[in-house]
C-alpha cells in the first residue's frame, strides 16, 4: 500500500469531531467565531489557507447572507405541514370507502415519512433551533416521541461516529446497515418493511448500559408515541380491532422503509474507505467517500436535501438546514471542481443496479481501504 500525502493527513485525532461536536452543543455562535479564525478577514492569503478553511469561509458568507426564513424557516414550515397533514389522515382513514381510506394510508405515511426522516434528521444535528434547550427539546421529541428511537443513542451514532468518523474503517463505515446473511432480494426489498419494528427494539439495546432516569424517560417517550398514534386509530379513526389498527400503524411507517435503506447504503458503501490510523484530512474524506443523488421531488421533501441532492454539502457543513445545504451547493459544487476534488454523484437506479448486481462485494465481505495518493 502507498502511503497518504503529508499534506492530506488528518493530524486530528477525531478525523473532523470537534466541528461536529460544537454542533452538537447548538452554538451557531461558537461555529461563526470558529470560521471566523479560520477564514474571516485579517487571516492568511488565499493560497496559504486550507482547503477546507477557504472553502468554510465562502460557505461562511452566504450564511451570514441569508435570512432566518432560509436558515431554519423552510424546513420547519415543511415539518409544520407535515403535522397539518395528520388529522385530515385521521378522518380519511374513518371512511368506509376505499378510495378515502386509501388516500388516508398515503397521507399518514408521507407525513409520518417526513416527520420521523426529515425531521429526526435535522433535530438530530441541532438545525431546528439555535437555542441549546429547544434543540435538545427536539431532539427528543422527533427522535424518542416520533421515531422510537433513543435520542441519545441516536446522536452518538449518527453525529459522533457517522459523520465524525465518515467511512473510516470500524467507526464510521455504514457497517451498521450490513446484514450479511440474508439474500440481496430480501435486503434490498423485503427486510426493509421491518425497520417500524426493528427501530424500538434497537433502541432498548442501546439503553443497557444508561441511568435508570434516562432509560425510563426513553421507555416512556417511545410508548407515548406509539401509543398515541393507536389510541387515535381507535377512537378517530374508529378501528375496531387492535390488530387492524397496528397493522394500520405498520403499513403507514413502513411505507418509506425501501427508500430509506437504500439512500443509507448508496450515498457510502461502495466508496472511498479509510484505516483510522491513516484517514486522510476532512475535505479529503468526505469528498472521495460521500455521493450525492440527483434531485427528486419525492425523496427530496420527504427525506430532506441533506440526505438526497446535497449529501456532499451536508457531511462537509453538518450544522447546515436542508434548504441551506441546497443554497450553498452551486458553491460548494464549483469550489471542488475548481480545486480538483471529486464532487461523486450518481442515480438512484445506477446505485440499485450496482448493489443488486454487487451484493456480496459490497454489503457482505469487509471494504478495502484506500490510501489516497496521486489524486489532486
Amino acid at each position: 500500500m502507498q502511503n497518504v500525502p503529508e499534506e492530506w493527513r488528518d493530524e486530528r485525532g477525531g478525523g473532523g469531531e470537534g466541528l461536529v461536536k460544537r454542533k452538537g452543543e447548538h452554538s451557531e455562535e461558537k461555529m461563526k467565531g470558529e470560521w471566523k479564525k479560520n477564514g474571516g478577514p485579517g487571516g492568511e492569503e488565499v493560497e496559504k489557507e486550507s482547503l477546507m478553511m477557504e472553502l468554510t469561509r465562502l460557505v461562511q458568507k452566504m450564511v451570514k447572507e441569508s435570512s432566518w426564513w432560509e436558515r431554519r424557516g423552510i424546513d420547519c414550515s415543511i415539518l409544520a405541514a407535515a403535522f397539518l397533514c395528520l388529522p385530515p389522515a385521521f378522518l380519511l382513514l374513518a371512511s368506509s370507502q376505499i378510495l378515502w381510506f386509501s388516500a388516508g394510508i398515503l397521507l399518514m405515511g408521507v407525513a409520518h415519512a417526513v416527520i420521523t426522516i426529515k425531521g429526526t434528521h435535522l433535530a438530530s444535528h441541532g438545525a431546528l433551533s439555535e437555542s441549546q434547550a429547544w434543540g435538545k427539546f427536539w431532539a427528543i421529541f422527533f427522535i424518542e416521541i416520533c421515531g422510537s428511537f433513543s435520542a441519545r443513542a441516536g446522536v452518538q451514532g449518527h453525529i459522533k461516529m457517522h459523520h465524525a468518523h465518515t467511512n473510516v474503517i470500524g467507526l464510521g463505515d455504514s457497517s451498521v446497515w450490513k446484514v450479511p446473511f440474508l439474500p440481496r432480494t430480501v435486503y434490498l426489498f423485503i427486510a426493509p418493511l421491518a425497520v417500524p419494528i426493528i427501530t424500538p427494539l434497537v433502541a432498548l439495546a442501546h439503553l443497557k448500559e444508561h441511568s435508570v432516569g434516562h432509560v425510563v424517560r426513553t421507555i416512556l417517550m417511545v410508548t407515548l408515541g406509539l401509543y398515541s398514534q393507536y389510541w387515535l386509530l381507535i377512537h378517530v379513526s374508529g378501528f375496531l380491532s387492535p390488530l387492524t389498527a397496528l397493522l394500520c400503524m405498520l403499513v403507514c411507517r413502513a411505507m418509506f422503509s425501501v427508500p430509506y435503506i437504500h439512500v443509507n447504503i448508496f450515498q457510502h458503501i461502495g466508496l472511498h474507505m479509510f484505516s483510522p490510523t491513516r484517514r486522510p484530512k476532512r475535505i479529503y474524506q468526505m469528498t472521495h467517500g460521500v455521493l450525492n443523488l440527483p434531485r427528486n421531488i419525492l425523496l427530496d421533501w420527504i427525506f430532506g436535501h441533506s440526505l438526497i441532492n446535497c449529501h456532499v454539502e451536508h457531511h462537509l457543513f453538518p450544522f447546515l438546514s436542508d434548504y441551506m445545504c441546497l443554497k450553498v451547493k452551486p458553491i460548494v459544487s464549483k469550489y471542488l471542481t475548481e480545486k480538483q476534488l471529486p464532487y461523486q454523484e450518481d442515480s438512484y437506479l445506477s446505485r440499485l443496479h450496482l448493489f443488486f448486481h454487487k451484493y456480496q462485494e459490497l454489503m457482505v465481505f469487509a471494504p478495502p481501504i484506500t490510501e489516497l495518493v496521486g489524486v489532486q
